[in-house]
């Protein structure tokens, strides 16, 4: 009797223990980058580069080829992942727009809902009074862009510099912080690295990778714009004349020709970027191992993305903002043992305004009314609901600034068909540099022109598909409450 009392009470205790990790609440670590392409890492099948620590959190849990951003601009985006909301609801439409950190966020809500939370690295929406990060228990970040070497950083307000390389140093904070945290308590960890933003300065340690190598030239590298909007060809992010010394740090060689030295500014500037990434990878390697060795990679979510994509020499450009595809398509890997199949892909939609309520849904918190985005969890469970968006609305509201020059646009974007407006002026602005343009309209057939080459907006072929995008991208802004 004794031994079968012991056995019922052992059984007693063991499944109490499993029903109380059954319903544990996870731990998430979201680690992004800036400027970072997808196609700079090779589980999306790069041609130019291997990342073996972010693909690792592929192979262990899913990659999404269909993750867009509604702006692809640093702020904007980052203040849609913090509050699930569009620009024209959380405020912040350009880079001169700073955030009001009073408005909800995903971090206020894990907050009330038990949650540890810590940002370390890249914020860049706003210092200061409410525009400073709020509703964190520690934050560490960089003032503005932040540099590479030696930054300054704000500690919960205080001004201070680290010495150290940017990328070691926003992990080193990251790791301090989880093992100085509350064990028992579940935490959210954004870990917001600077690299691989411009003006690309690699740490020691990578400095001299791909000195002997040629890194391929993309498929559209030698655009000549033709077709496209005016406005596009107006935009000033291109290789051949828009890098400046600091991007490349030499002068070029003499006696080139036009096409040698567009050649050599691309390869000055990848080798710099892609050395900027394999920093990136090595540290996401770190955190991974932290996990490992603390015993929680079973209970943690771990997210790598960027804030948007990047143009990395694609139609002869560096940068971003339009809403082609090297812009628009944010890279996001993700991996949770407990409820993620390894080795999983989706084609499904994800935007960044999705973001803010994955992680309240995987915590089992209640998703507020006015958030504008969709929880993921269905998709990375593989399960696509029936009624999952099939197309995304995108609008880019920094008109002609001084540096980059580029159009004030948006459109929608399906599996199939891409449809770009670009509306003529800044609404709500009469400065010098927001001078009216002519509007244009642009329209690519993804299947035919996966590169974006070829504008069919005036091809007869596609007038009805012109009339039913229009339609379609009519009740997507009126959907998402844009009426400007």
């Amino acid at each position: 009797m004794i031994n079968n009392a012991f056995e019922i009470k052992k059984v007693s205790a063991e499944r109490n223990e499993m029903m109380k990790n059954e319903h544990k609440k996870p731990n998430i670590i979201f680690i992004m980058s800036d400027d970072h392409a997808a196609h700079a890492m090779s589980c999306y099948e790069s041609r130019i580069n291997e990342t073996p620590n972010l693909d690792r959190i592929a192979k262990e849990g899913m990659r999404l080829d269909n993750c867009f951003c509604t702006n692809s601009i640093c702020a904007p985006s980052r203040a849609s992942i913090l509050t699930g909301l569009y620009n024209h609801k959380n405020g912040v439409k350009t880079l001169g727009d700073k955030f009001d950190s009073r408005q909800p966020t995903v971090q206020r809500i894990l907050g009330e809902n038990g949650y540890q939370t810590a940002l370390f690295g890249k914020w860049h929406l706003g210092h200061g009074g409410h525009h400073d990060p709020a509703d964190f228990d520690k934050w560490t970040i960089f003032r503005s862009q932040g540099l590479y070497h030696d930054p300054v950083m704000y500690e919960m307000g205080e001004e201070i510099t680290i010495p150290g390389y940017a990328t070691d140093i926003v992990t080193d904070l990251s790791i301090d912080w989880m093992k100085s945290r509350d064990k028992d308590r579940p935490f959210m960890l954004m870990c917001h690295h600077k690299a691989p933003h411009r003006p690309w300065d690699p740490d020691e340690k990578h400095a001299h990778m791909y000195e002997d190598d040629d890194i391929p030239e993309p498929e559209s590298f030698h655009d000549d714009y033709e077709g496209k909007a005016d406005v596009v060809k107006e935009a000033k992010m291109r290789i051949d004349r828009d890098l400046v010394y600091r991007d490349v740090k030499a002068d070029p060689p003499e006696g080139l020709s036009a096409l040698e030295l567009k050649s050599w500014y691309y390869q000055r500037y990848i080798k710099d970027y892609l050395r900027c990434v394999a920093s990136i990878d090595d540290n996401v390697g770190r955190l991974l191992d932290y996990l490992d060795e603390e015993g929680i990679a079973e209970d943690t979510i771990v997210v790598y993305t960027s804030d948007q994509g990047f143009f990395l020499g694609d139609h002869g450009w560096y940068d971003k903002r339009f809403m082609y595809e090297e812009s628009l398509r944010m890279p996001f890997v993700i991996r949770y043992p407990k409820g993620i199949k390894a080795g999983s892909v989706s084609k499904d939609f994800a935007l960044n305004v999705d973001f803010a309520e994955t992680f309240l849904d995987y915590a089992g918190i209640e998703i507020p009314d006015f958030m504008q985005g969709r929880s993921l969890k269905p998709i990375l469970e593989g399960h696509t609901p029936e009624d999952w968006q099939t197309s995304m609305y995108y609008r880019y509201w920094e008109h002609l600034s001084l540096e980059h020059r580029v159009g004030a646009h948006y459109g929608i974007r399906t599996h199939d068909y891409k449809l770009i407006h670009f509306y003529g002026e800044a609404l709500g602005s009469s400065s010098a540099e927001d001078e009216p343009r002519t509007p244009e309209w642009e329209l690519y057939d993804l299947k035919k022109d996966p590169y974006e080459m070829n504008n069919v907006y005036h091809d007869l072929n596609y007038e009805e598909t012109v009339r039913n995008l229009k339609e379609e991208l009519r009740c997507l802004k009126q959907s998402v409450h844009d009426h400007e």
